[in-house]
């Protein structure tokens, strides 16, 4: 089995003030994803940046077989939020949240100061089940790098203003972080030893970056270190990320102003981290998948065909 995670950049239909300006443009884009998914042929894949629901019925009617949507009911202030698309085999949701932990007091989220309370896009957890695995699996998207400023700018008036909004991106992502890992702490229930459980998406930060290794749970016994395979009580609780698996001409998933970046990740379960028998990025075999440098502005790309992120992908073995 396969499955991932890729953000779909934008996915609107047209007409919209995000979206592509007219239909042309619109199935150009869509011709161009499901292109890709068609290539990656993923039993699931989960889905960030989808900002109408139809849209994405619209580009699983443009795949061959029987897929299968699920999209969280906590879209963002642009309408956007996160999905799976299952082939063949029907999600069973377990849980749709935005919700913080309870001893996470609200962040400052601008300088208002109005408190923010919950994670901007919601996170989506399901159940899979086919005759070699049963996955557990949730997606998240958390807040950008990217900055945005009052009155829609995406530039500051002064350096100040730089260093505090980009302060307060760090504390949402931060937050989201640690509400995305009680939500694995759920999945896990103490079983990670066991159980098949993924946690997958758009984490907007690199490998070493604070918030994504919030997700991991107990340190230790990363792939690569001399704990790996030596077995201990952590391993229960414990989240791997796979980007150590992905090789290491792949290893990225976006673009930023001439930079690679891995901000998409796929982490597991020890029991899961043991099967995976391949992990990459763009499309299986060389990898190729031709990415466009951003820049500041997300609204540059607006219509723009494809994505500006790769997919991120394991595949897992009986």
């Amino acid at each position: 089995m396969l499955f991932g995670t890729w953000n779909l950049e934008n996915l609107y239909r047209p007409g919209g003030p995000f979206g592509p300006k007219d239909k042309a443009a619109y199935e150009t884009k869509l011709a161009a994803l499901a292109a890709v998914i068609a290539e990656l042929d993923p039993a699931l894949l989960g889905v960030q940046e989808v900002g109408d629901p139809e849209a994405l019925e619209d580009l699983a009617g443009l795949l061959d077989g029987d897929w299968h949507v699920a999209l969280s009911e906590h879209p963002d202030d642009r309408g956007i939020r996160v999905g799976f698309l299952c082939r063949d085999l029907v999600p069973r949701l377990l849980a749709d949240t935005n919700a913080f932990p309870e001893r996470l007091r609200p962040v400052q989220g601008d300088d208002d100061g109005d408190p923010v309370s919950r994670a901007g896009r919601g996170f989506l957890a399901v159940e899979i089940a086919s005759e070699d695995l049963t996955l557990t699996v949730a997606v998240c998207h958390l807040k950008s790098k990217l900055l945005s400023y009052p009155g829609g700018r995406f530039q500051p008036r002064d350096e100040g203003e730089r260093a505090r909004y980009g302060a307060y991106a760090l504390y949402r992502r931060a937050a989201e972080a640690t509400a995305l890992r009680a939500l694995a702490d759920k999945l896990l229930a103490g079983e990670g030893r066991a159980r098949d459980v993924a946690v997958l998406g758009d984490l907007n930060d690199e490998v070493q970056a604070a918030t994504t290794q919030i997700l991991l749970g107990p340190p230790g016994s990363e792939i690569g270190t001399p704990g790996y395979d030596h077995p201990d009580q952590g391993d229960a609780a414990r989240l791997w990320d796979t980007a150590p698996l992905i090789p290491a001409e792949q290893r990225y998933s976006r673009i930023n102003s001439g930079r690679r970046e891995l901000i998409d990740h796929i982490l597991v379960s020890h029991h899961l981290v043991h099967r995976i028998t391949g992990a990459g990025t763009g499309l299986p075999g060389d990898g190729t998948l031709t990415l466009p440098s951003i820049g500041p502005d997300p609204a540059a790309r607006r219509g723009a065909p494809g994505s500006d992120h790769a997919p991120v992908w394991v595949r897992v073995g009986a």
